[in-house]
């Protein structure tokens, strides 16, 4: 057939089946044949940790549905890859790319996942990603994981960063091997790979999207998000993620704030009059070149009659906080727990022993953090120093950081190159798009920053954005 299937947007495929011209079956097949030549095969990007076995039976009935007239959404019959830490009841894993979970399947979906059911979406895999989302060790490579060895960034595999933690799942976005992608980010996990691989990528407020049935790092920065190809699709993608959960307490405060349709939000002249802080704050982290494309991104901003503001600066919070380290164990031993007494390990302990028992496999660049939250903190959560620093952490990422430079200075955003650490801190949301290229291939990507649940502005400021430059170009497989 003559389907095109590259580059093409949610919008596109739903024209497609609507007139005919394409079945979700079809396009199911497509995007698996492009993960045996680009990543499987060919380039060998390995990204997909697992293909769904029921994908053509989901297809197939999604198909069904629409013959009798009966449309879910946008994602109906659409193809989505999900991060490996992200549980399905299903006949797939759920790894968090670790040998220690390589034979765990959910007795449970995660919250999002039955979303994405109830909207139509088929489930088309598991991608590869960072093992244990980066809180292994120090020193692993992003996108490596010992159950699923190493991604590969698609400009340039030889040589460019795939990015993590969810490395899998903006490089099968950026290569054309789903329609758009879930992701999760605890510090930079989902923002980092799409800036690295040219694709948009949606940190949600932490409180919008369920964390329950994802294999977790932390209680307060944890949170779920899309990764896809246009900012469209991002906005599309978490109608379906966002909306309160009885399980997950801190969606409580999403009520009457989580919208089913972001795509209402999208206006190609939405940074007309917006009033737009630049952040320098971290402006040594970049060369000559980036430099040169920030300041390109920063005359579109102008052109397209945004009001600039200056020294708007929110430097990366930067400190050696222990938050991270005190929440993993309570957390992890949690979810661990909610796998049932045929789980393959039961506490973080025993993943510990486990991958000794199993060091050639499991343990190529060590288990150094494993270690000091096992045996260095009590998984009470009552240390003084976790206390003092979480209290600490969210007066510098909010107080003294975002909060003071919107409001000090009356903005609808913060704009920066790269992304800062502050909202994931913060529990703010950040969304990054395309912003170019360097000389070499490497991508560039630029991020709109807000305070809580301001999803709705930063979608209409990265659209006009996203429009207004169109820098995404794909990769050559």
């Amino acid at each position: 057939m003559d389907f095109c299937v590259e580059e093409v947007t949610i919008l596109g495929i739903q024209a497609a089946f609507k007139s005919g011209e394409l079945t979700s079956v079809q396009l199911t097949n497509m995007y698996i044949e492009r993960i045996a030549k680009h990543d499987k095969g060919g380039v060998a990007l390995n990204s997909v940790l697992e293909l769904n076995p029921d994908a053509w039976y989901i297809a197939a009935a999604r198909d069904e549905e629409r013959k009798r007239g009966m449309i879910r959404g946008p994602l109906h019959g659409v193809p989505i890859l999900l991060k490996d830490n992200i549980n399905t009841a299903d006949n797939m894993h759920t790894s968090a790319g670790s040998a220690a979970l390589s034979d765990s399947f959910a007795s449970y979906d995660a919250f999002l996942v039955g979303r994405l059911r109830e909207a139509g979406a088929v489930l088309l895999g598991k991608t590869n990603m960072t093992e244990w989302a980066n809180f292994m060790t120090k020193g692993m490579p992003n996108g490596y994981s010992s159950r699923g060895g190493q991604v590969l960034n698609p400009y340039a595999p030889a040589t460019l960063d795939p990015g993590g933690s969810s490395s899998g799942s903006a490089v099968a976005v950026a290569a054309n091997l789903c329609a758009a992608a879930v992701g999760t980010e605890t510090s930079g996990s989902i923002l980092n790979p799409a800036r690295k691989n040219s694709v948009v990528g949606l940190k949600p407020t932490v409180s919008l999207v369920s964390r329950a049935g994802i294999v977790p790092i932390s209680y307060t920065q944890d949170i779920a998000g899309p990764i896809a190809r246009t900012v469209e699709d991002a906005a599309i993608l978490l109608g379906v993620l966002a909306g309160e959960d009885p399980s997950d307490a801190s969606t409580g405060q999403s009520q009457g704030k989580a919208h089913p349709d972001y795509s209402i939000f999208l206006d190609r002249n939405g940074l007309c009059e917006a009033r737009i802080g630049i952040n320098r704050g971290y402006i040594e982290n970049f060369d000559e070149e980036e430099l040169g494309l920030f300041a390109k991104a920063v005359s579109v901003l102008k052109e397209a009659g945004a009001v600039i503001i200056e020294n708007a600066n929110v430097p990366h919070i930067a400190n050696k906080s222990t938050v991270l380290l005190y929440e993993f164990k309570s957390a992890v031993n949690r979810y661990l727990a909610s796998l049932g007494p045929k789980a393959p390990v039961k506490t973080l302990r025993e993943v510990i022993e486990f991958n000794n028992l199993h060091h050639p496999e499991a343990l190529r660049y060590g288990q150094s953090l494993l270690l000091k939250a096992e045996y260095e903190t009590s998984g009470t959560l009552t240390e003084a120093e976790y206390l003092k620093d979480r209290l600490r952490d969210w007066r510098a990422s909010r107080e003294e950081g975002i909060d003071k430079a919107l409001i000090e200075h009356r903005l609808d955003a913060l704009f920066a190159p790269d992304f800062s650490d502050a909202p994931a801190v913060a529990g703010y949301p950040a969304i990054i798009v395309p912003a170019g290229y360097k000389a070499d291939g490497k991508p560039f990507g630029v991020s709109f920053t807000g305070d809580a649940f301001s999803e709705p502005t930063l979608l209409r400021l990265a659209y006009a954005f996203e429009q207004a430059t169109k820098s995404r170009v794909a990769p050559s497989l």
